[in-house]
């Protein structure tokens, strides 16, 4: 028995294994493998995940096989000449058609369908058949940023875009994504007109999600796919269009989300919540959509795109958050518009008040001390300058002080967004009541949800911390720190736009020579609903949306510009707010 080596590498690592052939000549045999890891640039620590699966000959995986324009208007010829393909390899139009999860129709011509490897090499060997590919699982990269871009609903001109535009009214975006939680304030559809005639798409019943209650004049289409799915990963999620994770109902909700008044979380970020082009219907090429909006992360080519962006669709990708290295861009092919993430002129301060009576300045999403109390009492400081690790904080009582974070060396080896979540699931359960995470910069609150109701949080910065940690060192034992609760603070003494700092950046190892990311959008601190709720949430996810508004309202306004033309007016016109 042979069996060959699949591995589907962590994203900036690569992957060896030696031998890549086992073959095994008796049952009892037993054979060994190394598996080397290079970082393909500077790691940024944390955990990563890739796979290696062993396969025999006989084992089947989905594979994705692209073939081009499609040869014939018919849907039905186009889905037969795929069964024609599969049966010269499978030997039978029954087992041709057993094998295929997906016919791709509409917008182009190819098919997913379960293969061995071998069949999927002959299969990429074959006339028409212009690239084969192993199907992998893809990771997924408010009440300010649109003032800050100067979309204001309330006192903009009739000249303005947003009111030029009517708000993109009769604009169809699709959203790929986690799902969506029809019951948000953000997708009522009450004041919306009929759904456009041109739009040809479904909405499929699933669990916890009913087509004829769940869509509506705003949410018009909502389908799920799992075809060749690995099991493991259906068991996170449902059948069903309803979003568990809270990710594409923040994205849909930016882009198109109607006005909802006295948005806050916790007080925080308070005001009215609503979509860049609140008018416009949430939800591919076949369907008549105006806009795809894709805040999730893509191979070096996705032949749909090509083929959409062909057919007058404008394609928006996030453009992923492997920052700040460079050579980490995805999503970079030229026809798409790649967006990256920037701040806005919104921060929480918190004040972080010292035994010695010195005042520091971080920020967080703590909210939740009581009326009579409004500020946590002081508490005894304890300082952590090695690893934030579970067994760092294992030999010390932490029960009811501040822990302070402060490792610089492991803050520059991770990405900003993964040290401190790793930091606080350690700290979360040790009892203490407050917890002081140092890294580069203290204005990327992903993640500081997690903190509510369990203790006070607060990111500060290296210089920051480094004040903190000169009065422990003094005070010893003695070290006191009180946290109040944070603020919020909007406007011109906010230094803004900045590239975050998980933000990827080019050029692309795939396109060196095209310049990208194309734009940069707010991604820093979105607040946008999620489930029945709102939070805050950060990444190109969150700036993917703003985009793919601003192309639905240029779309509006702009009937007969293409895609080329959008793009280029967006990223020429691009500037400080």
């Amino acid at each position: 028995m042979t069996y060959h080596s699949v591995v589907e590498a962590p994203e900036g690592v690569d992957m060896l294994v030696e031998p890549s052939v086992i073959r095994f000549s008796a049952g009892s045999k037993t054979a060994t493998f190394g598996v080397t890891f290079r970082a393909k640039q500077w790691v940024q620590g944390g955990y990563t995940f890739g796979s290696l699966t062993w396969l025999d000959g006989d084992s089947h995986s989905l594979y994705i096989v692209y073939m081009g324009e499609k040869q014939h208007h018919d849907p039905s010829v186009v889905t037969a000449s795929h069964h024609d393909v599969l049966t010269s390899i499978l030997g039978s139009k029954d087992e041709a058609q057993k094998s295929i999860v997906y016919s791709y129709k509409h917008g182009f011509s190819g098919f997913a369908a379960m293969l061995t490897e071998l069949q999927a090499m002959t299969v990429a060997g074959l006339p028409g058949v212009v690239s084969v590919q192993l199907n992998t699982h893809h990771k997924i990269h408010t009440t300010r940023s649109w003032d800050f871009l100067g979309l204001d609903h309330y006192q903009s001109s009739r000249s303005d875009l947003l009111k030029r535009a009517k708000y993109g009214e009769e604009i169809i975006v699709g959203v790929l994504d986690t799902g969506i939680w029809p019951e948000s304030r953000s997708i009522d559809d009450r004041g919306y007109g009929p759904v456009p005639a041109r739009w040809k798409g479904t909405c499929k019943t699933g669990k916890a999600f009913n087509a004829t209650t769940s869509c509506n004049r705003k949410i018009i289409g909502a389908q799920w796919y799992t075809g060749g799915v690995h099991p493991d990963i259906l068991k996170q999620d449902i059948m069903s269009p309803r979003d568990l994770n809270g990710h594409g109902t923040h994205v849909a909700s930016t882009i198109a989300g109607g006005e909802v008044r006295n948005v806050s979380f916790g007080g925080l970020g308070g005001g009215v919540a609503r979509g860049g082009a609140p008018r416009a219907r949430h939800r591919p090429i076949h369907n008549g959509v105006d806009v795809l909006s894709l805040s999730i992360a893509g191979p070096d080519e996705v032949p749909g795109t090509l083929h959409a962006v062909a057919k007058g669709i404008s394609v928006v990708f996030a453009g992923g958050n492997k920052g700040p290295a460079a050579h980490t861009v995805q999503n970079a092919v030229p026809w798409v518009l790649t967006v990256a993430a920037s701040t806005i002129d919104r921060a929480f301060p918190t004040m972080i008040s010292l035994g010695n009576k010195e005042k520091i300045v971080g920020q967080s999403l703590y909210h939740n001390a009581t009326l009579e109390q409004r500020v946590l009492p002081p508490f005894r400081l304890i300082q952590v300058r090695t690893m934030c690790d579970e067994s760092t904080l294992a030999s010390t009582n932490l029960t009811g002080v501040v822990v302070l974070c402060y490792a610089p060396w492991e803050a520059s080896s991770k990405l900003p967004t993964q040290g401190f979540a790793d930091a606080l699931s350690v700290v979360a359960i040790t009892g203490a009541r407050g917890f002081i995470f140092a890294q580069h910069n203290s204005n990327i609150l992903e993640n500081l949800n997690s903190c509510d109701g369990i203790m006070a949080c607060v990111l500060v910065d290296f210089e920051m911390a480094y004040r903190i940690v000169s009065y422990a060192t003094r005070a010893k034992t003695k070290s006191m720190v009180r946290i109040s609760p944070a603020t919020t603070v909007v406007g011109n003494g906010v230094l803004s736009p900045r590239v975050a700092a998980f933000s990827s950046r080019g050029p692309s190892p795939a396109y060196p020579g095209i310049l990208k990311p194309d734009i940069a959008a707010p991604g820093v601190g979105i607040l946008a609903a999620v489930r029945n709720s709102y939070e805050f949430k950060s990444g190109t996810s969150m700036a993917c949306p703003h985009v793919s508004a601003i192309v639905a309202l240029l779309k509006s306004v702009h009937p007969d510009w293409s895609p080329a033309m959008i793009k280029s007016a967006i990223v020429t016109s691009g500037t400080h707010p």
